[in-house]
């Protein structure tokens, strides 16, 4: 009797045991963290295009889950341990990251994108007198002024004898000859004061070849400095930011093409609106991460309103849920819904309404 009471007991006990350990297996640990429009987390409510793919796939797998929110590092290293089943976050399909987890079919095509402060008309103003001071430009006009007083001085000391008249003696003589010097060759000839000899005229001539010369170079200096000033002030091309202070996502692809790009100064973040108020407060020069993502919080947060997205368009990157490494069987159902959902008019409807298209 007493045999048969402790075999109850422990049949009893197996029981729950596999009831809980059935539970617990077949209810998902599913995580995300905040990527709008992707995945919006905002005052208790949770929502954006991945939530309502997964909530669809779900429902039509008949699948148990729960949503634990994690830092996007965190659920990186969770997922790749097996301590989590799913994230449902925009994963970009890397070669490194498959080695260590499963990926769905992919939904959505994207590319990075830099984001920068926008200059105010102040800082433009700013930017384009200093370049008129320039150690290079001033040279310039420094030599320029060489040039008049050279040709000014000779012309006054082949014209003062036999013309006092437009070029007086003394020092008041030698300011003629540079003011007879800036108007011929600026070419504005007012013709107040003319040389009347032969070695006047001939110094005209080398003032006029010599001015020609020097005026056009000065001028194609003062285009190129400005151009250049220009483009390495804000909006350079995707180099122009590999020897500043750029910011990222902490374990983003964004991070790992920055670094194989030998980028020098990097901050990390674990989310994208940290990063980007640095940005508002000039602590970063730009903020290089997913185009979709740094748009839509750009034009949803009114605190952002200085920020700007330059047109630089690079690494492009499929988006797709990460799936435990041994969960094969459970990937190729959830890519297979994927698949069918992605290819219905409702899923454009679903990206048109938070401002999206394909790639």
């Amino acid at each position: 009797m007493k045999k048969k009471r402790v075999l109850v007991t422990l049949f009893i006990v197996a029981c729950f045991t596999m009831a809980f350990s059935r539970g617990k297996t077949d209810t998902l640990r599913v995580a995300y963290t905040p990527a709008a429009p992707f995945v919006i987390a905002e005052n208790e409510l949770l929502e954006g295009i991945n939530l309502w793919l997964w909530q669809r796939v779900a429902e039509d797998l008949h699948l148990e889950y729960t949503l634990e929110p994690m830092e996007f590092s965190s659920m990186l290293n969770a997922l790749k341990r097996g301590e989590i089943d799913v994230s449902i976050n925009p994963l970009t399909i890397t070669g490194e990251r498959s080695r260590e987890m499963e990926f769905t079919h992919s939904f959505f095509a994207s590319h990075s994108t830099i984001a920068i402060t926008e200059k105010s008309s102040l800082e433009k103003v700013k930017q384009f007198f200093g370049a008129f001071f320039h150690i290079n430009f001033l040279r310039g006009f420094v030599l320029l002024f060489v040039i008049l007083l050279f040709f000014g001085s000779l012309t006054w000391l082949a014209e003062h004898k036999r013309n006092p008249n437009d070029f007086r003696p003394g020092i008041r003589g030698v300011w003629d000859g540079l003011w007879w010097a800036m108007v011929t060759l600026s070419t504005v000839g007012y013709g107040d004061k003319s040389p009347k000899s032969r070695l006047g005229k001939i110094a005209a001539l080398g003032l006029m070849f010599c001015g020609l010369l020097f005026v056009s170079g000065l001028t194609a200096s003062i285009a190129s400095s400005l151009t250049v000033d220009q483009l390495e002030s804000s909006q350079g091309d995707f180099n122009t930011y590999k020897k500043r202070k750029v910011g990222t996502v902490k374990d983003s692809e964004a991070e790992s093409f920055l670094q194989a790009r030998f980028f020098k100064d990097i901050s990390t973040y674990d989310r994208v609106l940290p990063g980007l108020m640095d940005l508002e407060k000039s602590k970063l020069d730009a903020f290089i991460y997913d185009e979709p993502i740094l748009r839509y919080i750009i034009q949803k947060n009114t605190d952002l309103h200085t920020l700007d997205i330059l047109p630089q368009k690079f690494d492009v990157q499929f988006y797709a849920f990460g799936i435990r490494k041994d969960a094969i069987s459970l990937e190729q159902q959830i890519s297979q819904r994927i698949l069918e959902i992605t290819e219905s008019q409702e899923w454009q409807i679903v990206l048109s309404e938070y401002g999206l298209s394909e790639f």
